[in-house]
């Protein structure tokens, strides 16, 4: 027993004796952010001189260049990583409903992405609640060959403890009982809509779907209690094979350089803003991390990659892309962590698939604390889907972030939307993700044992059900498991 308390005592001090070495970094760390960050600078151009970031646009094109010449200019040694993949963008896009097929009334609309290349079709509307799959089950006849009306999230009123899915399985759902379209109600006042992708798999879908704002839908949802209404839906879209690149910049570990910490966040947007928020200041808070290391020539025994993925928006292609060429070389067991920022923004705390993680990340978040109470050190252990950390969780690989920050200047209404501009960038709270993460980075590629491994197919499985991933990873055709 003497010999365990001992060994206990040990470790212990050993990893405070790590922690208090990281306290002088997290300093420096923080007087450099403070005093030269430029990701708010460098966000504010882009979204002026360049606008938004489609992939495999012209624009997407340009602001990858601009990612890596940015990097370069810090001194960054940086790449870009190639892939080809189907991609998709609007054309035109025509929503007319009434009661009337003769006398249609044309409503603003926005088309969901990976919609088909041609639709032009006139169909009965068929109110499908919260597009869950207990909404088709007590009569799934009705919906075969109409154009099912979904709420994007959980209308008011729903049972309690109802959770909601994203849209793309919301559309799957409605094809999967017949459905020949699909109109999604948006959730925001004052008619905001909203776009991204319809699809899990990233493929074209077999039915238009558009998205309306919330008074025309729920207008349209009290119609429907007494009237029939039909709607016509016509829309082109483009869809063929892209070239788009992931920007990568390296830091080499000093004593583990095969191990890597992965750092990334999503430099694409949609198109009908400049993205900003999303993911503006995730991807340019990355971009800022890797400047601060560069500029304090930090050190770390791991190998730290910064990412800027392109194509996320379109269903997660780079951070695939990027999986799908570690695996295919053999080395996607070098990832040992993976932190992503996809609209992180002011964390007061970390949040990690992976819930062993507590004392070590809390021990770090005590120690930033001391630098700005404005840390609250809060914990979250949870997995999620939709966002670039999937390939990498898919893959049992842990993956974290920042959590607890609010999105500045109430910006969360505008999320795919034609008002997520820079107007809604906060300056102080881009700085803070930035050198929290940063000191994050830091301790996590120097921390001697990171106390989580990459996950068997087993434990990975039994985790993701866990986690009640089973139901979405299985509608997006993503659960490998019996």
């Amino acid at each position: 027993m003497k010999y365990l308390f001992a060994s206990a005592l040990l470790c212990t001090s050993f990893f405070v004796k790590a922690q208090d070495n990281f306290g002088a970094v997290f300093n420096q760390i923080n007087t450099d952010v403070q005093q030269n960050s430029k990701a708010y600078q460098t966000l504010k151009y882009e979204t002026e001189t360049i606008g938004h970031r489609l992939t495999g646009s012209p624009n997407g094109a340009k602001a990858e260049q601009y990612a890596y010449d940015l990097l370069k200019s810090y001194g960054c040694e940086v790449k870009f990583q190639p892939f080809e993949v189907e991609s998709w963008a609007r054309k035109t896009i025509n929503v007319e409903i009434g009661a009337d097929k003769s006398n249609l009334t044309k409503m603003k609309a926005v088309t969901l992405a990976h919609s088909p290349v041609s639709a032009d079709i006139t169909g009965d509307i068929v109110d499908a609640g919260n597009g869950l799959e207990v909404d088709y089950q007590a009569n799934p006849a009705k919906f075969k060959g109409k154009i099912a009306l979904i709420y994007l999230g959980v209308l008011p009123g729903s049972p309690a403890g109802t959770k909601s899915l994203h849209r793309s399985e919301k559309t799957a759902i409605a094809t999967k009982y017949g459905a020949t379209g699909v109109i999604i109600i948006n959730t925001v006042k004052n008619g905001v809509l909203l776009t991204g992708t319809a699809s899990v798999t990233g493929k074209l879908i077999p039915v238009p779907a558009v998205c309306i704002g919330l008074e025309d839908g729920m207008a349209l949802k009290e119609k429907l209690k007494t009237q029939p209404q039909v709607a016509h839906i016509a829309m082109t879209n483009f869809s063929g094979l892209i070239k788009a690149r992931n920007v990568i910049a390296t830091f080499k570990g000093t004593e583990m350089p095969k191990d890597k910490v992965v750092v990334g966040g999503h430099l694409d947007s949609w198109d009908l803003a400049t993205g900003a928020i999303d993911n503006g200041i995730g991807s340019f808070a990355v971009m800022d991390m890797a400047r601060t290391f560069k500029k304090l020539n930090l050190k770390t025994k791991r190998t730290v990659e910064f990412v800027l993925f392109m194509g996320e928006e379109q269903g997660l292609l780079g951070s695939k892309a990027y999986v799908e060429q570690a695996k295919n070389a053999g080395n996607i067991g070098q990832v040992k962590f993976m932190l992503n920022y996809d609209m992180t923004n002011d964390p007061k705390g970390f949040s990690t698939s992976r819930a062993e993680m507590k004392e070590l990340f809390t021990a770090w978040g005590a120690d930033i604390a001391k630098i700005d109470t404005g840390f609250k050190n809060l914990f979250n252990a949870g997995a999620g889907l939709h966002s670039d950390h999937q390939p990498f969780m898919l893959e049992g690989i842990p993956t974290g972030g920042g959590a607890g920050g609010q999105l500045p200047n109430n910006s969360g209404p505008y999320y795919h939307s034609d008002g997520d501009s820079f107007k809604l960038v906060d300056e102080q709270g881009l700085k803070n993700t930035v050198r929290y993460s940063a000191m994050l980075t830091y301790a996590l590629a120097n921390t001697p044992k990171i106390p989580v491994g990459v996950q068997s197919e087993a434990e990975l499985s039994a985790f993701l059900e866990a986690q009640n991933l089973k139901e979405p990873l299985t509608i997006a055709g993503e659960w490998r498991w019996k």
